[in-house]
C-alpha cells in the first residue's frame, strides 16, 4: 500500500511531520503494512511555514500509485488550490485511493479538486468561516477532531492529523494496532492549561 504526502511551499510543518511520524511508526512496527513517502511538485527542498526544509521523495511524475493521499494545510494551500496541475493530479490519484485525506487548510485543495465537494468536511478553527462560504461542502464542522465521508476524511488544525492518522492505522490495520502505535509515538495528550502537571 503507498501513502502519498503532498508537500509544498508554506506547508504547515505539523500538518505533514505528524501523519508521517504515526503512519512510519506503523510501518515500522508491522512489515509490509506501506510504503510512507512523500511527494511534490517537484523534488526541489520544500520551504513549510515555519521554516523548516523538508527534500520530498518523489515528484508528481515520478511518484508511484497511491491508495492514500494526505494533503497538509498552511498558508500554501491558497495558492495550490489554482495550480491547475496539482488538481488534475490530486483528482487522478484520488478516483483510486482507499482514502483522501486532508489536514487543516488542506480542505481547500481537496475542495478545489473536487473529491471533497458534497461532503462533510472540517478545517482549522481560522478557515471554518472561509470553507463555509465556499459552499463547496455539503457542511463544515467545527470542534471536532476529523470527520469521515465517504472515502475522504479531513482533520481540524494541526496536530488534528495525528489524530486522523492514528483512526487511518485502526482502518488499514485493526483498532488494537492503532492503539500499539499510539502507546509507541506516547500520544496521550495531557495539555498544561487542561491538565494537572
Amino acid at each position: 500500500m503507498n501513502i502519498g504526502i503532498f508537500l509544498f511551499d508554506d506547508v504547515e510543518e505539523l500538518d505533514a511531520v505528524g501523519p508521517y511520524e504515526v503512519l512510519t511508526w506503523a510501518a515500522g512496527e508491522r512489515e509490509g503494512f506501506a510504503d510512507v513517502f512523500t511527494m511534490a511538485v517537484t523534488t526541489d527542498p520544500v520551504r513549510c511555514a515555519k521554516g523548516m526544509r523538508i527534500v520530498p521523495d518523489y515528484s508528481l511524475e515520478t511518484a508511484p500509485p497511491l491508495d492514500v493521499l494526505i494533503v497538509p494545510g498552511g498558508v500554501g494551500t491558497r495558492e495550490l488550490a489554482q495550480n491547475a496541475a496539482v488538481l488534475d493530479y490530486v483528482r487522478e490519484q484520488a478516483a483510486r485511493c482507499r482514502w483522501v485525506t486532508s489536514v487543516c487548510t488542506g480542505v481547500r485543495v481537496l475542495l478545489a479538486a473536487g473529491p471533497a465537494v458534497g461532503k462533510r468536511v472540517t478545517t482549522h478553527w481560522g478557515a471554518i468561516a472561509e470553507i463555509r462560504s465556499s459552499g463547496l461542502a455539503l457542511e463544515v464542522l467545527d470542534d471536532v477532531r476529523f470527520v469521515r465521508d465517504g472515502n475522504v476524511v479531513t482533520a481540524a488544525g494541526v496536530s488534528a492529523g495525528i489524530d486522523m492518522a492514528l483512526w487511518l492505522v485502526g482502518e488499514l490495520g485493526d483498532p488494537g494496532f492503532a492503539r500499539a502505535v499510539q502507546k509507541g509515538i506516547e500520544y496521550f495528550p495531557a495539555p498544561p492549561y487542561s491538565a494537572s502537571v
